[in-house]
């Protein structure tokens, strides 16, 4: 009898402990099922959320782009690449004080003439005033990156470039001419000169000039004279020197006293810069035998033609004097002044 007992209620308790675990399971269950359930109408919502944010955007744009604001975006506004680097039209508008990184297809230096060259444009002209010996040279050393001249008839456009060896007193006067008759031009500065004159410098760039790179020393000898290690440090010590100073990348270069050779150009072309002759030049950088303003003049209107490359030299009292009428007088037969890049 005892036994049956004790057998009964194992039993009732066996029944009890499995309905609690069935009813612990169930609710376990029914959690899990409300959580999962919690979580889809919370995803749900993102989704309606997110949808509703994409609507009011598109109806935003559709709306903006219907605006007469929107029919027109000012030239201001565009976006400069480096595909607009050899387009004249966009040369005025791009804004400079930050300077122009290049990227350019690299040249192997090996085997490459070393024959030393000393540039002048010559006298012979063709039938546009064009020195002769420009469009030689442009078509022999325009590969790497050299321009002697800008190779285009149809446009009667001038590219203003001046050298900056030492500061005489003349490129405050440069500078306000230049303002005043709303022209831009490349100034090729040493490291003395940067280093000397900050001002200037800073001047150049904020009034949307370029800056551009003629070594740290001006080498007598030309930069050919040197190994590849020491032209390098030319070039770069002064561009590392104006980017920490300036925060401006330069990426033209102008070769001291126009000596160059073939492999130094490509050097040049190696280390990201474009290299700047010129067409027309003349003697105007001897400060104690300054040439005659008239006829200095004269000389640089009758040597007018497309796509010059013009170089003056900014210590010159003579080019101060006569820059202004200059400018005058080649509008006046038509020629648009552009910033070279």
């Amino acid at each position: 009898m005892l036994r049956a007992r004790i057998l009964v209620g194992l039993t009732a308790l066996a029944v009890v402990v499995i309905a609690g675990v069935g009813i612990s399971s169930a609710a376990k269950k029914s959690a899990e099922r409300k959580a999962q359930k919690e979580q889809e109408l919370k995803q749900q919502a993102q989704a309606e959320a997110e949808k509703e944010k994409k609507e009011k955007k598109q109806a935003a744009e559709k709306q903006e782009e219907n605006s007469p604001e929107a029919a027109v975006t000012p030239e201001a506004e565009k976006e400069f690449t480096l595909a607009d680097l050899d387009n004249p039209d966009g040369f005025d508008i791009r804004p400079t004080e930050h300077g122009i990184v290049l990227q350019n297809q690299q040249i192997d230096l090996n085997g490459l003439d070393t024959t030393g060259l000393d540039w002048g444009q010559g006298g012979d002209k063709d039938q546009w005033n064009r020195p002769a010996g420009c469009l030689q040279y442009q078509e022999k050393y325009g590969k790497n990156n050299a321009y002697f001249i800008k190779d285009d008839t149809e446009k009667k456009v001038i590219y203003l470039t001046i050298d900056e060896g030492y500061e005489y007193g003349c490129s405050p006067r440069i500078l306000d001419t230049l303002k005043e008759k709303n022209v831009h031009a490349v100034f090729f500065v040493t490291k003395p000169f940067a280093e000397q004159n900050p001002d200037l410098v800073q001047r150049m760039i904020d009034e949307g000039h370029e800056v551009g790179n003629h070594s740290v020393t001006h080498p007598a000898a030309g930069l050919y004279s040197q190994t590849i290690e020491e032209q390098t440090n030319e070039v770069t010590g002064l561009h590392d020197y104006i980017k920490n100073q300036f925060g401006y990348d330069m990426h033209l270069f102008r070769y001291p006293a126009g000596k160059f050779n073939e492999q130094s150009l490509a050097l040049l072309n190696n280390l990201n810069y474009k290299t700047v002759f010129w067409s027309f030049a003349y003697l105007d950088y001897d400060v104690e035998n300054q040439p005659d303003p008239a006829e200095s003049l004269q000389k640089m209107i009758d040597c007018l033609h497309p796509g010059a490359l013009y170089l003056l030299h900014a210590e010159s009292e003579t080019n101060t004097q006569v820059l202004g009428d200059f400018i005058d007088q080649a509008r006046a037969q038509g020629y648009e002044f552009k910033l070279f890049q």
